[in-house]
């Protein structure tokens, strides 16, 4: 079969899979490493220091050290519910809202990969990725023509904005790439960096890791600095704001065809605060059984509980706080402390 139909066919699964946007691109040394090179050095990784070890330097910087027989890179991207908002002040960001996105995605791969082999009727080499690989993903994603890198950092494609999960497969054979999308569209609008509450867009294109939201929420697992607690408002996983601001996601954007595995559970969209401060490590545990929101942890996820609570100055969260002041977590009940003394101070 010859590389043309091959792609073309290949492209057709993968949306049949659920990816709405499939490109292809050449494993050629990414262009901008000097970018990410100077970002690690200034720091903006936070505590992700997997992100710069050697090891993982080294294969950003060539996917063949990844897959040495890798001829080319198909680039993918599944799109996830645009936000639909809480009611009762507690936020989770729409990727967050249903099943974990890695397991949904890794099982559509492997199930792409063996289609692929199928129709070449031998064993191809490959390695595949969701989210979790040494690979400058959305610069692969751009010079496969999926979309452009936005100010906010995030990949946007002109039809369907930024609610994508992306994904990668090296392959041992070769396809046709798709023209590379040297076009952004951003202009000299800067609602992205406007709009973050806490100054986590330093400049145009740079994202400082240890000011984001989501990085707070999710990766960081000590205290959050005090600087940054009010700043947070209900956020208490993930953040969606700099993708909400954006005009590129406009109402009418949203992708079609979005798996049933995104689609927000309702009982997500309409958290309360109070009720949730007071879940047990069981509880926890059972809520969000394949849910991404684990990836907080228990500790980390009543911190940010508390937090919010604190921001929304509601003297009725007073009582269970104060039952938060006895959690057996230290982190947990530091955070009820200082949401504690919000509310007493403004009250």
């Amino acid at each position: 079969m010859d590389k043309y139909k091959l792609t073309d066919l290949i492209k057709g699964e993968a949306h049949r899979l659920g990816f709405t946007l499939a490109g292809v691109t050449s494993p050629d040394p990414p262009p901008h490493l000097d970018f990410f090179q100077d970002w690690l050095k200034r720091g903006l990784q936070a505590s992700m220091d997997w992100i710069g070890t050697d090891r993982s330097r080294e294969r950003r910087s060539d996917p063949r050290k990844i897959l040495p027989e890798c001829k080319s890179v198909l680039v993918l991207a599944a799109p996830y519910p645009t936000p639909k908002g809480n009611i009762k002040g507690g936020n989770i960001a729409a990727f967050a809202l249903n099943q974990d996105y890695h397991g949904v995605l890794e099982n559509r791969l492997e199930e792409l990969v063996r289609t692929i082999e199928d129709w070449t009727g031998t064993p191809i080499a490959n390695r595949w990725y969701v989210d979790t690989g040494p690979i400058l993903e959305k610069e692969m994603a751009m010079r496969a023509g999926l979309g452009w890198i936005g100010k906010n950092t995030l990949l946007i494609n002109r039809d369907y904005g930024s609610y994508f999960f992306l994904s990668e497969i090296l392959l041992g054979i070769e396809l046709v790439s798709d023209p590379l999308n040297i076009e952004t569209y951003c202009g000299s609008c800067t609602n992205c960096l406007d709009t973050c509450p806490t100054g986590a867009l330093v400049e145009p294109y740079t994202l400082d890791s240890n000011r984001c939201i989501s990085y707070l929420t999710i990766e960081h697992r000590g205290e959050i600095p005090e600087n940054m607690r009010s700043r947070m408002g209900d956020w208490i996983f993930g953040c969606d704001i700099c993708q909400i601001v954006c005009p590129w996601n406009k109402p009418g954007a949203e992708a079609p065809d979005i798996l049933d595995e995104f689609q927000p559970r309702k009982e997500l969209l309409s958290i309360d605060l109070i009720k949730e401060m007071g879940l047990t490590k069981a509880e926890f545990s059972a809520r969000f059984k394949g849910s991404p929101v684990k990836r907080s942890k228990y500790k980390g996820y009543l911190r940010n509980v508390a937090i919010a609570l604190g921001n929304q100055i509601n003297k009725d969260a007073q009582q269970v706080l104060e039952s938060s002041l006895e959690n057996q977590e230290p982190l947990v009940r530091r955070a009820a402390g200082w949401a504690l003394s919000k509310i007493r101070n403004d009250l």
